[in-house]
């Protein structure tokens, strides 16, 4: 039986993403996302746990991150976590990232009539879409459960 390494976010972009292309036009973007919780302490008082994350795309997913995403966009976002290591002057050194796969930006209400989603189907095409907006669901009171 083989693992499952899925991650999903929703959060704030850090900065604008920093595109790398590589030979054969291969094009990686980089950026920090993060994702806020909220909690009361002993006192009542609101705290706010941030953390914040390092995101890459590569491909036809980093030509989309280049193109729609920047500091402060809250996006939906999914992939997989990657642990990578090198050496610096004889220390070696270690990174955790989250190699995206798709992401989907979330609008604020009456700013946009949907978000966009992107993803990377197979690691070689990147497909867009405009999602439309959800409609509210209302249930009605009056149903036959009998709790």
């Amino acid at each position: 039986m083989s693992g499952v390494n899925k991650v999903i976010l929703v959060g704030r972009l850090g900065k604008d993403p920093e595109i790398r292309t590589f030979e054969n036009n291969v094009k990686k973007a980089s950026f920090t996302m993060a994702t806020s919780e909220y909690y009361k302490d002993k006192n009542g008082n609101r705290v706010e746990q941030t953390e914040w994350h390092n995101i890459i795309c590569w491909r036809g997913l980093a030509d989309n991150a280049e193109k729609y995403l920047n500091k402060g966009k809250m996006i939906y976002l999914e992939g997989k976590l990657r642990t990578r290591s090198w050496d610096d002057n004889g220390v070696k050194k270690y990174t955790t990232e989250i190699e995206a796969n798709t992401f989907t930006i979330l609008s604020p209400k009456g700013e946009n009539s949907g978000g966009v989603t992107t993803q990377m189907e197979n690691h070689t095409e990147n497909v867009a879409s405009v999602v439309p907006p959800a409609e509210p669901v209302f249930e009605s009171d009056t149903d036959d459960l009998p709790f």
